[in-house]
């Protein structure tokens, strides 16, 4: 399933998917962090640190959303590493963002994607600036210098592997479960990489078993493979109402028993790291 607009907290939002309907959207509110997770702290350089100033944004730069992505930043170096990422940064303002630590400003960021706290993994620290996995713009980072951001502590990480139509949850490391699920065809697959879970969304259809879907960062490799309308949607993990798991039939997104959906809807947060493997 893709996820046109994750959770939007207006009355007139609405959610398309790529799964065969296109439900209504409703505020959700997503899972606090877990019991034990500490505060958020504000950002600032390491002791010691020389940080590379930050030049001023350039006038017009476009600002990424939900729908729009923007051009230039680099490609994460680690992109299929399973390692667990365990600081996510929460902005406080908008903020430009660049595409090497003291390089040029390609975009800007806002607190906010379609409504909800926007909570990007952080993936690198380097002389007093932060690497953040991007929203809208699969297997990218930018990065931000110290102010205007905050972080929060990240426990859990989910992994999808392809080749095996696995999902698994993991938290502080520690594999918690495992669940059979599926992926999508091979005209339409599941973007490989790391992204991060944005938010939640309601879907009433009875296909998705009256669940909601956690909306990821990633989006469609090839935007032709999808009905047009579908060209911004975002990849999703998701309930489905048969039992037709360990093969490839969606249009990108994760469908999982419902049992499991449930169990990821009451203990994954936003900024929840996801990594697919092949």
């Amino acid at each position: 399933m893709l996820v046109r607009r994750a959770v939007v907290l207006a009355a007139l939002a609405a959610s398309l998917t790529a799964c065969g309907s296109k439900p209504a959207a409703k505020p959700q509110a997503a899972p606090s962090a877990p019991a034990g997770s500490e505060a958020a702290s504000p950002s600032a350089p390491a002791a010691g640190e020389s940080a590379p100033p930050a030049a001023p944004a350039a006038t017009g730069l476009p600002t990424i959303t939900y729908t729009k992505a923007a051009t230039g930043f680099p490609a994460d170096p680690e992109q299929s590493s399973t390692a667990q990422l365990t600081e996510g940064l929460q902005l406080t303002a908008k903020s430009p963002v660049y595409d090497a630590p003291g390089g040029q400003a390609r975009a800007y960021l806002t607190p906010h994607i379609s409504g909800v706290d926007l909570v990007m993994p952080i993936v690198a620290r380097r002389n007093g600036w932060v690497a953040v996995l991007l929203p809208s713009i699969n297997r990218s980072i930018g990065w931000l210098p110290a102010g205007n951001w905050a972080t929060r502590p990240l426990r859990d990480q989910l992994v999808v592997r392809r080749g095996a139509f696995t999902l698994t949850w993991l938290r502080d490391g520690a594999p918690q479960q495992t669940w059979t699920v599926a992926i999508g065809t091979d005209r339409t697959p599941t973007p490989l990489g790391r992204t991060f879970v944005i938010a939640r969304s309601a879907l009433p259809s009875k296909v998705y078993a009256g669940l909601d879907v956690l909306a990821l960062g990633a989006v469609p490799d090839d935007k032709e493979a999808v009905a047009a309308g579908l060209a911004d949607a975002h990849t999703g993990i998701h309930a489905w109402h048969r039992n037709e798991f360990g093969i490839r039939s969606s249009n990108g997104c994760v469908r999982m028993p419902p049992p499991a959906q449930q169990v990821l809807l009451a203990q994954i947060p936003p900024g929840t790291s996801v990594v697919v493997l092949p």
